[in-house]
């Protein structure tokens, strides 16, 4: 701190912003709520007026038609800011509601597929797949062995790779088939297309491939 009192910009406009941010979710004292002796003010412009008595910083913020608020409490002296608090909060319940409209919740869909799947149902399941995954949805695929199947996992791994290869084109696969238990699980993410076009890549058309000829 400077000999004056006053705190250099840099630092002081860094203590705002954190003081600011940690008080969003809370109540902050204000006007006659405000017990102390002195504290430090900061006008409507973000200026620093330095250390006032209580009485004269509510003056200034009565000239001012605004509201005197405490901001850092804890600060010695306390930190205080010539603001209107209603516009303040509402500016701040309007930047959360964007904040958590413009929030994407991924969710996992399931796939089931089996290891005698046929031409028709891998098909389907791969629309149904490409359709979560344009969505911006994950997708589980998973495959329950019956029997002695679990003993042929290599055909498992064959339908999740086949599986995997139709949907390429929407989809990565954030994890490779594993066997839990008598499942085998592959988890599909999708794919950004546009990262891929800016970096001059084209995309296939189709996202569902036919079956590999034999």
């Amino acid at each position: 701190m400077h000999e004056s009192g006053f705190v250099p910009a840099l630092i002081f406009s860094d203590l705002f912003r954190r003081c600011i941010a940690n008080n969003m979710a809370a109540d902050l004292l204000m006007n006659e709520e405000i017990r102390d002796r002195e504290v430090r003010l900061i006008d409507q412009n973000g200026e620093q007026l330095g250390v006032l008595p209580i009485r004269r910083a509510l003056e200034l913020a009565e000239e001012a038609g605004l509201d005197l608020v405490k901001i850092a409490a804890t600060a010695k002296p306390p930190v205080c800011k010539l603001m209107d608090y209603d516009k303040y909060r509402y500016e701040q319940s309007k930047k959360e509601r964007e904040i958590r409209k413009n929030q994407k919740v991924v969710s996992i869909k399931e796939v089931q597929l089996s290891a005698t799947i046929e031409e028709n149902d891998v098909l389907t399941k791969a629309k149904a797949a490409v359709k979560f995954l344009k969505n911006g949805d994950k997708v589980k695929v998973s495959i329950r062995f019956r029997g002695r199947q679990i003993t042929h996992q290599e055909i498992g791994l064959a339908v999740m790779q086949n599986f995997a290869d139709r949907v390429k084109d929407c989809a990565t696969v954030e994890r490779k088939p594993l066997v839990e238990g008598r499942h085998m699980i592959m988890i599909l993410a999708p794919r950004d297309l546009s990262k891929e076009t800016k970096a001059g890549k084209n995309p296939e058309k189709e996202a569902v491939k036919a079956a590999p000829a034999e």
